[in-house]
């Protein structure tokens, strides 16, 4: 278990060293992030109108009405095929690069566009699952919501190499899903300890980086200073901003390079074949 968790760190690594060389994938994120800011805006009014209609102003989850579900269902949608296009479209480009092409953003936003009805058949299959998965968590009790908590957890270990498989492959999302089973049948426990690992660095990076924001905002309301504190603010806020863009970037750039050997036996510019076969065991 340790080996796996110190080659997942270093693939980790070499994903960061990707995203130095090519920054410009930082833009992927940051559009998904503003995108998906619009949905949920463009959302918010009809779904509070509808619970409030349904049950008196409580949102309640177990007494909504049908048309609250429609809305919601319409959101997750929409939701999800914001971020599956711009992820898309950032695994492209992080496939580009592991072959040593040259990478621009028009060249990951032109496939994404060109995939687009496969994106919406995932973005249905994975509000689907979502939306259930919802509904369950809102009817059952604290044991209840564990069990589906771990399904939740599986589903998104089973589909976490869709992506770069849309990116690279013209197949329909029910394939793309299959395909990704597929590979985690061949990767087990590497793409969940790798976003365990991924996701224990960046949490911890943040959770540093919000206590250094609190100090830098405390010590502008020390100085009694409204312009301090305005710029301590917005230069917490940019920062764990980017933080956010930097973790998304680099999970795709770690699928995209897990999925790149495990499809081809390729290694890939900046990852070392030795670390990647060793995360490639067939199961036994």
């Amino acid at each position: 278990m340790a080996g796996k968790f110190a080659r997942s760190w270093g693939l980790m690594k070499a994903s960061a060293a990707v995203l130095r060389s090519d920054k410009a994938l930082l833009a992927f994120p940051l559009l998904s992030g503003l995108c998906s800011l619009v949905v949920a805006a463009s959302f918010l009014v009809p779904v509070a109108l509808a619970a409030i209609a349904s049950d008196g102003g409580r949102f309640d989850a177990h007494r909504w009405s049908p048309v609250t579900w429609l809305v919601m269902f319409a959101f997750y949608l929409v939701q999800y095929f914001v971020i599956v296009f711009f992820n898309t479209a950032l695994a492209g480009c992080a496939l580009r690069h592991l072959r040593g092409e040259p990478t621009r953003l028009s060249d990951g936003l032109a496939l994404a566009r060109s995939r687009w009805a496969s994106i919406l058949g995932y973005a249905l299959i994975a509000a689907t699952v979502g939306l259930i998965l919802r509904a369950l968590q809102e009817r059952l009790g604290l044991l209840g919501r564990l069990v589906v908590g771990l399904l939740g957890l599986a589903w998104t270990v089973a589909t976490f190499l869709v992506v770069p498989v849309l990116a690279s492959q013209d197949v329909g999302p029910v394939d793309a899903v299959k395909r990704s089973v597929e590979l985690l049948k061949r990767t087990w426990g590497e793409n969940l300890i790798g976003n365990v690992g991924l996701g224990a660095a960046s949490g911890l990076i943040t959770l540093l980086a919000m206590l250094l924001g609190a100090l830098l905002i405390g010590g502008a309301v020390a100085l009694h200073s409204l312009p301090a504190l305005v710029t301590a603010v917005v230069v917490v806020v940019v920062a764990l901003v980017l933080l956010s863009l930097v973790q998304a970037s680099l999970q795709g750039i770690y699928a995209a390079a897990l999925y790149r050997y495990a499809e081809g036996g390729e290694a890939g510019a900046g990852f070392e074949p030795a670390l990647l076969q060793g995360a490639f065991r067939a199961k036994k």
